[in-house]
């Protein structure tokens, strides 16, 4: 018999990996604008995602819908749990996709909606790593209801995963950049990549010790054959990739150092998986506890067929057809 839970929650995990994926260079570059003083150069890093940067918040509907329709116990509680942070996250998106606007059209206020794409990128960067924090450190329900308080999710750790979702972001950012330009600005990058990496290993790293020793479930699941086999390989694959970076900066490649930051990330996604699985509300409601009925993840499956194909075919056609580097003078999107 088909597992359908188990089909919505690979559906709605792509969701988020292509959003973290997409939006992450997105908002990196975003984050990366105090490092680039210059004008023209502002111009260029935009517009190097200009013509996609809406197109990449599709995943984020996806994964809240598909949560919706497959997992509303999920949906609920999450939302009870972890409704300021969203908001505030949501706030921050706001403006920054209206400073995507207004800032091409501007003249003296330019400076200001320069400022607004700034703090919306690292405020929607840093809510969604405390929301991805709080949801780790375990939501408290009652007979499926969330049970806690209004601050539950303000602590500590998920404020330094904040922080260390903003890093990966600006790191997914750079690598795009040199990807997608040259000249001074892709020198900069080039420069800048290093710092960002081993900055991101830091969090990485206190992120790795500091989880399992604060909650002890997770480490059952690290540590307990047959867990520590498919894990094990983790932490060295990110190592390994973190060294290729450093190499393909050195070496001035300019696809490689995007490609490896890529794995990074995905390495990053998979050690979250193994962390909470099967696990939807940590510490206690599995997937199929919290599931829909059948017939309403049979319905919702149909829909997901037709229309996922089409986003995923826009979307690559999106980014084939942007797919040059983008230089300073070229007129861009606006």
């Amino acid at each position: 018999m088909i597992d359908l839970a188990l089909i919505w929650v690979g559906i709605i995990g792509l969701g988020v990996l292509i959003y973290v994926v997409m939006d992450g260079f997105d908002l990196g570059i975003g984050i990366l604008f105090p490092f680039i003083p210059d004008r023209q150069e502002r111009d260029v890093m935009m517009n190097t995602v200009a013509p996609v940067w809406d197109g990449n918040e599709t995943w984020m509907v996806l994964g809240g819908a598909g949560l919706f329709a497959a997992f509303p116990l999920v949906y609920s509680t999450v939302l009870s749990a972890l409704y300021l942070p969203i908001i505030f996250m949501v706030v921050a998106l706001i403006f920054r996709g209206v400073a995507f606007e207004f800032r091409f059209k501007a003249t003296r206020t330019k400076y200001l909606w320069d400022q607004a794409f700034i703090w919306g990128s690292i405020l929607s960067s840093f809510f969604q790593g405390v929301i991805l924090g709080a949801y780790i450190q375990g939501i408290q329900t009652t007979a499926g209801i969330y049970s806690g308080g209004v601050w539950d999710w303000f602590t500590p750790f998920s404020l330094f995963t904040g922080l260390g979702v903003v890093v990966m972001y600006a790191t997914l950012g750079c690598g795009w950049l040199i990807l997608k330009t040259e000249a001074r600005l892709q020198d900069i990058m080039y420069t800048l990549m290093p710092k960002l990496l081993i900055t991101l290993m830091i969090i990485f790293a206190a992120v790795s010790i500091y989880t399992p020793i604060t909650h002890p479930e997770i480490a059952q699941r690290w540590f307990a054959l047959p867990n520590l086999i498919y894990f094990s390989p983790v932490p060295i694959l990110v190592v390994l990739f973190s060294g290729l970076i450093l190499h393909a900066c050195k070496q001035r490649h300019e696809v490689k150092p995007f490609v490896y930051t890529l794995a990074l990330v995905f390495l990053a996604f998979t050690g979250f998986v193994i962390s909470l699985w099967p696990n939807i509300i940590p510490p206690s409601v599995s997937i199929w506890q919290a599931a829909a009925p059948e017939s309403s993840l049979k319905f919702t499956l149909v829909g997901a067929a037709i229309l996922i194909p089409i986003i995923i075919a826009y979307t690559f056609l999106s980014y084939w057809v942007f797919r040059d580097k983008v230089r300073i003078g070229d007129e861009g999107y606006h």
